[in-house]
């Protein structure tokens, strides 16, 4: 009863990686929690300067996937030293910067601020959802992983092609796909920390962070269209 540990060196090598993996998990849900904070901001900055108020929909798309991958690039270089967290959070900033069209659009309808509370609220739920999800499911999900990008590409490119065909039945059904990918990427790079595929928790929050991201932003246009209140 007594025995070293030293004499079950698997026993600690499990117990070693466990740790490492409840470490990483909780560093990507600090930073995640973190990340909030500059997002906010940018929406905050965004609306009261109106800086995107006058550019037109393909400027605006140029420069947010400009500037989203420019600083992923640079995030998953500087992941594993000191610049990898301002970095990441320099890029939540400008995400918030990017939201600011829609929350100031949904702020101008009568009950706009319940709206963004409730899109708030819903993108919360999600998160808890998958997140106790993740914990208790067993099996593989690097399969599903692979189709939901897939499904990510398709999404982005019949995005792009609605801004030229400006379809409202569109929108709306890349909205509802959206929330589903994106709720199911949450539970997909959480169960890949709980499992040890991720062991770096700065790229862990950055997927995380982009699927809340997504989910928040179409919910709340969803939200917009269907339960706003017009003057």
């Amino acid at each position: 009863m007594n025995e070293s540990v030293q004499n079950y060196p698997g026993v600690a090598g499990s117990g070693a990686l466990a740790a490492q993996r409840n470490r990483v998990l909780r560093n990507t849900y600090w930073l995640l929690a973190l990340s909030m904070v500059p997002t906010v901001l940018g929406a905050w900055v965004g609306v009261q300067t109106g800086m995107l108020r006058g550019m037109g929909m393909g400027l605006s798309m140029i420069l947010f996937l400009g500037g989203a991958f420019g600083f992923m690039f640079a995030i998953e270089k500087f992941k594993n030293s000191a610049a990898g967290v301002p970095i990441l959070l320099g890029f939540t900033f400008f995400m918030g910067l990017m939201l600011s069209r829609l929350v100031g659009a949904v702020l101008g309808l009568n009950n706009g601020a319940s709206l963004i509370m409730t899109a708030f609220a819903g993108t919360g739920a999600v998160f808890l959802g998958m997140a106790s999800l993740s914990t208790v499911i067993k099996r593989d999900l690097s399969q599903m992983g692979k189709f939901m990008f897939i499904g990510v590409i398709l999404l982005l490119v019949a995005g792009i092609a609605n801004l030229f065909i400006q379809s409202s039945a569109l929108m709306i059904t890349l909205s509802v796909l959206a929330i589903g990918i994106f709720s199911f990427f949450i539970l997909h790079d959480l169960k890949r920390v709980q499992d040890g595929e991720e062991t770096n928790y700065i790229t862990a929050t950055l997927g995380v962070y982009l699927s809340l991201y997504n989910v928040f932003s179409n919910l709340l246009a969803l939200l917009g269209i269907f339960g706003g209140e017009r003057e």
